[in-house]
């Protein structure tokens, strides 16, 4: 069984069509993956998406940034699999509980790892209107990158820095997602 990492990008805004309340109208343009069982990464584009369906269906883990309420819910109407029911580590949530508020996943990069975003991801959306494949690929997948890497190095230490405008210059926090390793023999996770 698989554990992927995984990041969307869309065509359109939540100011486009009306709202977050709105977020099955979202439309993907991209879906970046790595895969730890292939060990490849993989940008997948619209006519592409068939391929989601193989990629999810050997999936025991999704892992992720704001995967719960973002990326998940938007790929449901891209794949057959019943995704909602692969356990998933969103990094975002696990992070927003422990703070008690958001934190974007390029401060903890650039905290943590001393890497960060190479964009923001309005400026995908542009890249997509555009017809900038190739930039739409590259930021997409630096984002399943640098997701992977914060996640691994979470699990090979344990601890977080997140920086912390109230409490200067920032706050470590306890993280054990040893349980994301872990598989019964049939593969389902405990």
């Amino acid at each position: 069984m698989d554990r992927l990492v995984i990041d969307i990008e869309t065509k359109n805004t939540f100011q486009d069509v009306g709202g977050e309340h709105n977020i099955d109208k979202l439309e993907a343009s991209l879906v970046g993956v790595y895969s730890y069982e292939r060990d490849a990464y993989f940008g997948l584009l619209e006519h592409e998406f068939e391929r989601l369906d193989e990629l999810f269906r050997s999936a025991e883990l999704i892992i992720g940034f704001a995967t719960n309420r973002f990326d998940i819910p938007i790929l449901r109407r891209y794949t057959s699999v019943d995704i909602k029911r692969i356990k998933s580590l969103d990094m975002f949530e696990e992070v927003q509980k422990k703070l008690g508020r958001r934190v974007g996943l390029g401060v903890l990069c650039e905290a943590n790892l001393k890497i960060g975003k190479t964009g923001h991801g309005l400026d995908a959306i542009e890249y997509y209107k555009n017809g900038e494949i190739e930039k739409l690929k590259k930021y997409c997948l630096n984002d399943v990158k640098i997701t992977k890497e914060l996640y691994e190095f979470v699990l090979d230490r344990k601890k977080l820095f997140v920086p912390d405008k109230f409490n200067p210059p920032g706050v470590f926090f306890d993280f054990d997602w040893a349980w994301s390793l872990q598989t019964s023999p049939q593969g389902m996770l405990f």
